[in-house]
């Protein structure tokens, strides 16, 4: 039977999901993320999804681009990005990715942020079509299950008093002691081997000793930490001088690809010296990014300059799926590491990380995830863990089915909001419990 696979109608349906009171040198995550998922429909009722942010930035793009694929095929991938969308200039001037964490806003990522929803959920519906997982229209899987990280935060036990929020059981974590019983929490439940600590909160001190007391309850257990760009280049060389024995990579300690060749020069002479001096052959701390090196233009300078050594795609930003493929080989070329930045995602991003990254030879790192934090999703079955791994999927298309319901009432909520929670704003989370706080100037330290 010959199908019809031209895209007859495009759903998008933006959702507030509960999050957990994590801190960031931002601030703290509200209690409430939006997503946007997304739904491509063909003429004979296959239905594709994708998920991205679900701020107003990009529903408003996202508009348009469901309007121009309506009438071609779903197989019609390449024209994603021929797209001529225009961006409204007031959206990026000045502005920064979602939740102020990955740098300066271009009209350029905003697209590609879009545009990956987009591409995954078409490759979804032509899996579906051809009775095929993602993983094989991208060429075949190399592993049977992808490797993830434990993703720990400093965290309040709860939202402030008086915010209307979903209760977890996972409690504080403010202190090293926190951060290992949260580490334990996460070994227990969902078998993780390595560990990485999103910083940047406190002052560096104290979090080099939270990262020794993860090493000294996990011995030989990989472990990283990630300050988004919070340290001066002298505080970044500290830490990694201090933590270069435990640490598997440090993840965008300083701003900035310059200042990030800065610290792996440094690095690696602190190295030089340390071995000159009788402390064995010792290399230097790995730097890896998903702050200075998120766009095709943005390697050249990052790894002529050996600015960092690993980079971690995210195939939200970088365009999906395929665009991870071509990110991957590059690193390769160059004899960079590469793993996958994790966003506040839901079990459809996680399908999507899970296929394209067992198709990638060259993933060497564990990759980050947040969805072990995310207590709603909008799948009929949420994805597990088992011995930190994900098992893929040979379902066809993503291997997920979408539970309506659940959908419904996270649309729901989204349509009751006041238009709070509608955009991600982590630093006036953070005012509601602290009137005063302002956005840190960096470095912060």
């Amino acid at each position: 039977m010959t199908r019809d696979l031209t895209i007859a109608e495009v759903r998008l349906t933006p959702i507030l999901v509960a999050d957990p009171p994590l801190l960031n040198t931002q601030g703290v995550h509200q209690p409430y993320t939006p997503r946007l998922i997304v739904e491509v429909v063909t003429a004979d009722g296959i239905t594709g999804l994708g998920e991205t942010y679900g701020d107003t930035k990009y529903r408003e793009l996202a508009r348009p681009l469901a309007e121009h694929l309506t009438g071609r095929s779903v197989m019609d991938v390449n024209s994603l990005f021929s797209l001529d969308l225009a961006v409204d200039a007031a959206r990026v001037r000045g502005a920064v990715d979602a939740g102020g964490l990955r740098g300066v806003q271009t009209a350029d990522k905003l697209r590609l942020s879009v545009l990956s929803a987009f591409e995954v959920a078409c490759l979804d519906a032509q899996g579906k079509a051809l009775g095929l997982p993602v993983h094989a229209l991208l060429g075949g899987r190399v592993r049977d299950a992808v490797e993830y990280s434990a993703y720990l935060f400093y965290k309040w036990a709860g939202h402030p008093e008086g915010v209307a929020s979903e209760p977890d059981d996972w409690g504080a974590a403010l202190d090293p002691a926190g951060v290992v019983a949260q580490a334990r929490k996460f070994k227990e439940r969902y078998g993780f081997t390595s560990f990485k600590l999103k910083g940047g909160v406190f002052p560096p001190d104290e979090e080099i000793a939270a990262v020794r007391a993860l090493a000294e309850a996990f011995p030989g257990h990989p472990l990283r930490l990630d300050p988004n760009g919070a340290w001066s280049v002298e505080t970044s060389l500290k830490v990694a001088t201090e933590l270069g024995d435990v640490l598997e990579y440090l993840e965008d300690p300083t701003l900035g690809t310059p200042a990030m060749a800065e610290v792996s020069a440094g690095s690696r002479g602190a190295a030089r010296s340390a071995s000159d001096e009788g402390g064995g052959r010792r290399a230097g701390v790995p730097l890896a990014t998903n702050m200075c090196v998120t766009t095709f233009g943005e390697i050249r300078e990052a790894f002529t300059t050996n600015a960092v050594q690993v980079v971690l795609s995210d195939h939200h930003y970088w365009g999906g799926l395929r665009n991870t493929q071509h990110l991957a080989a590059i690193c390769a070329a160059f004899g960079v590491g590469v793993s996958m930045h994790s966003n506040t995602h839901l079990g459809v991003s996680l399908a999507a990380m899970t296929q394209v990254a067992s198709t990638v030879p060259n993933l060497h790192h564990a990759c980050d995830s947040h969805y072990p934090w995310q207590s709603e999703d909008v799948l009929t079955e949420r994805l597990s863990f088992t011995g930190g791994r994900v098992a893929v999927s040979d379902a066809p298309g993503l291997g997920v089915e979408l539970d309506r319901d659940e959908l419904a009432r996270l649309h729901r909520r989204w349509a009751e909001d006041d238009g709070t929670l509608r955009e991600r704003d982590d630093a006036a989370a953070m005012r509601v419990a602290e009137p005063e706080w302002r956005t840190p100037v960096m470095p912060r330290w």
